[in-house]
């Protein structure tokens, strides 16, 4: 029997219908597989595009944002509003709670989910992850509510962009000293603080939220740590995303310390036949050597390539999975780009003047690329990417100089 007729029999099953999933069985119909696929949706709703939730699904200039994909053509079943409660890897059936899915290949993509703040379990606490979530605060902006963020990160300040559009009063809380902490360093991020001031927006900074509760003049009271309280029409949560990974408890499935899937340098599982892409899973990086885990849309478009490859044409033919991540934000009037990885180790060049409109950082290690920031200049993450592929080592003193394109500083 040849391997194609073998394909054309067997099951691949995809369970999680965001942009993961979705690029799986579109990846797996590209490069050809025969056989039969499967997308299993927790969401009643088409399968659906994340990134404009918090912008043009919220301010209401689209009604949604599902993918332009013809599943009927590409032979793709769709079974939506169907939610996967566990795993049997030796039975080779994922139990849903409207029954067992069988299959011979799984691919895991159940993405990320928020973090809970306290409150949000009694409904007094609004999430941003969902085409329903983005539905349920539209009214919200129309209204002209004030509004207290809880977190200034990616999602608070896209979220915090939009209510100032919609003419919202907002107040952002930050349990650490400044936004992105988490992601940028000090001498980084203080910079974007400003641009919450010029945006008219209230940011108060460690300031950790203890609670959310029904005032008795106000709709809600925020909790603080420090025994204060603020009052809001709405409380939007954006405190960060942990792998949708609880269902697979007692599957033997590997998960790491933060709950994502242990996938090898091919996204394989430690389970025969399983595979993970997307927000949640984590993956080994021989380029900045250390496992990565990554929630930004880039990677879920990059890591179904490598997983129908396997799927079709075999480890052989299929490269190791190294991408160098990338995402994008806009906030406060700004396109606010990042590609690479970098950490304490990296020496940190400025290109540009960050109280200017445009602006980069780099981080160099040994001299080469490891990452890049930039605010308003496409053009040196374009080249920016490019080079940390080829690991090219930069003249700081050019790299330094905002004229001088990014492709000219490689020694």
């Amino acid at each position: 029997m040849s391997v194609r007729t073998e394909q054309s029999g067997q099951r691949v099953l995809v369970v999680g219908a965001g942009p993961a999933g979705v690029q799986t069985a579109v990846q797996l119909r590209e490069q050809d597989w025969p056989g039969t696929i499967t997308v299993v949706g927790a969401e009643p709703h088409r399968p659906y595009d994340r990134p404009p939730l918090s912008k043009a699904v919220l301010t209401g200039k689209a009604a949604d944002s599902a993918f332009d994909v013809d599943f009927d053509a590409l032979g793709v079943e769709l079974l939506l509003g169907r939610n996967a409660t566990g795993l049997r890897t030796g039975d080779h059936e994922v139990d849903t709670d409207a029954g067992p899915l069988p299959y011979d290949h799984l691919v895991l993509a159940t993405g990320a989910e928020p973090i809970p703040l306290p409150g949000a379990e009694s409904g007094l606490v609004h999430l941003l992850r969902t085409l329903d979530d983005a539905e349920r605060l539209r009214p919200v902006l129309d209204a002209r509510q004030h509004v207290v963020v809880v977190g200034a990160g990616w999602i608070g300040a896209e979220f915090a962009t939009a209510a100032r559009e919609a003419d919202c009063p907002v107040t952002v809380v930050e349990a650490a000293d400044r936004p992105l902490a988490g992601a940028l360093p000090p001498e980084v991020a203080e910079h974007m603080r400003r641009w919450y001031e010029e945006a008219g927006v209230d940011l108060l900074t460690g300031r950790a939220v203890t609670g959310v509760r029904v005032g008795a003049a106000h709709p809600r009271v925020v909790e603080l740590a420090d025994g204060s309280s603020l009052p809001a029409r709405a409380v939007v949560a954006g405190v960060g995303a942990r792998p949708a990974t609880g269902w697979l408890a007692g599957s033997g499935v590997a998960l790491g310390e933060d709950g994502a899937v242990l996938a090898d340098e091919r996204l394989r599982t430690s389970a025969p036949d399983v595979y993970a892409v997307g927000d949640c899973a984590s993956f080994p990086s021989a380029r900045y050597g250390r496992r990565l885990l990554v929630h930004h849309w880039d990677n879920a478009l990059q890591g179904p390539r490598t997983v129908a490859s396997l799927l079709v044409v075999g480890e052989a033919e299929t490269p190791p999975y190294d991408p160098v991540p990338y995402f994008w934000s806009e906030q406060f009037g700004r396109f606010v780009q990042y590609v690479g990885h970098h950490d304490d180790r990296d020496e940190l060049l400025w290109r540009g003047d960050p109280q200017g409109a445009s602006w980069s950082v780099c981080w160099l290690r040994d001299g080469a690329l490891n990452a890049l920031l930039a605010v308003g200049r496409p053009r040196d993450v374009a080249q920016g990417r490019k080079l940390i592929e080829r690991a090219a080592v930069l003249d700081p003193a050019r790299a330094a100089d905002p004229t001088v394109p990014l492709k000219s500083a490689v020694r």
